[in-house]
């Protein structure tokens, strides 16, 4: 086997073949995905401006929505742009220092996005089975110590891993069988056993993912518990409209997510093509859709919206 050594690999980057395979779904993908993203950019954006704008939304939902929500812009970020110059380009390269640093910020968002989504289940939790307490429980403080620890967790595990990926020899393999860096396909390019990585990876996913999912089903229960002990009907409708945006959107990253690494080594065209897929779905449609769940089914969003339109439609008004 030819053997490249580290200097020439490093000059050499990285070959995304995303979805070169399939020409034509390419095309129809650069304009979906285009449209998506700026739905996401604009979504996500709202959320932020409208969280900071209304006092109503002053609130530790509101709070970790916010995070939530500056957390998926930078994550569909990380990885759309860059797909979307290489499909109209066709080049589909990217330097040794960008895969390192779309892999490292990918991963550690991803995994922020699993921690934070335990933390956000837990707010419902103490908002619906502690309702008198709330306000003295989840504090300010404790929120920003919350969302801190989140994001400590996501990136101190992408590091980790980032590290691990890179040390292993790739003998000249350099075409990514994706289109962005991630730990996965990064293995596949080893020409040695990475079965320690492959053992690390797994433990991060329990780390990551499971423990996480874990605490949310206890939140869940707990509150189930909970809403049926409410009497009026109008009174439990209103618990499980408050949790039902998150539950949702729970359900649709997480279940992208693990659905991705039963894709993890494809052999096939149609397993490559489903893992691929799968990765789009998670990096770019969840984050998008994020804003519409919470905006559609949250009637705080909802009255913020309009008093925002009102107040610049009265500005425009006097302006003219």
């Amino acid at each position: 086997m030819r053997r490249f050594n580290n200097t020439l690999l490093h000059s050499k980057g990285f070959v995304l073949v995303g979805f070169s395979e399939w020409p034509k779904l390419e095309m129809v993908l650069f304009v979906t995905i285009s449209i998506f993203y700026i739905m996401t950019i604009l979504g996500n954006s709202a959320i932020i401006i409208l969280s900071r704008l209304d006092p109503r939304l002053h609130i530790p939902m509101y709070f970790f929505l916010a995070n939530l929500s500056f957390l998926d812009l930078c994550y569909t970020t990380s990885i759309v742009p860059q797909m979307l110059v290489n499909i109209q380009g066709g080049q589909r390269k990217i330097s040794y220092g960008g895969c390192i640093a779309q892999l490292f910020i990918f991963l550690g968002l991803g995994s922020t996005e699993c921690v934070l989504l335990s933390v956000m289940a837990f707010d419902r939790y103490v908002a619906i089975c502690q309702p008198l307490h709330y306000t003295v429980i989840m504090h300010s403080r404790l929120c920003q110590q919350l969302a801190a620890v989140a994001w400590v967790t996501g990136f101190s595990n992408s590091l980790v891993q980032t590290v691990l990926t890179f040390l292993l020899p790739r003998c000249g393999q350099y075409q990514v069988e994706n289109f962005f860096c991630e730990v996965p396909a990064m293995l596949q390019l080893s020409c040695v056993d990475t079965w320690i990585n492959e053992v690390e990876m797994y433990a991060a996913v329990v780390i990551i993912k499971v423990i996480p999912v874990g605490l949310i089903l206890f939140s869940y229960i707990n509150i189930v518990r909970a809403v049926v002990r409410i009497q009026s009907s109008e009174g439990r409708k209103k618990a499980f409209n408050t949790c039902g945006s998150h539950l949702l959107v729970v359900v649709m990253f997480y279940g992208s997510a693990i659905s991705g690494y039963a894709y993890m080594a494809p052999k096939g065209n149609s397993a490559k093509l489903k893992g691929k897929l799968l990765a789009l779905f998670y990096g770019l449609v969840t984050p998008m859709l994020n804003p519409l769940i919470y905006t559609l089914r949250n009637k705080d969003v909802k009255e913020a919206v309009r008093k925002l339109l009102e107040r610049e439609q009265e500005q425009g008004w006097n302006m003219a």
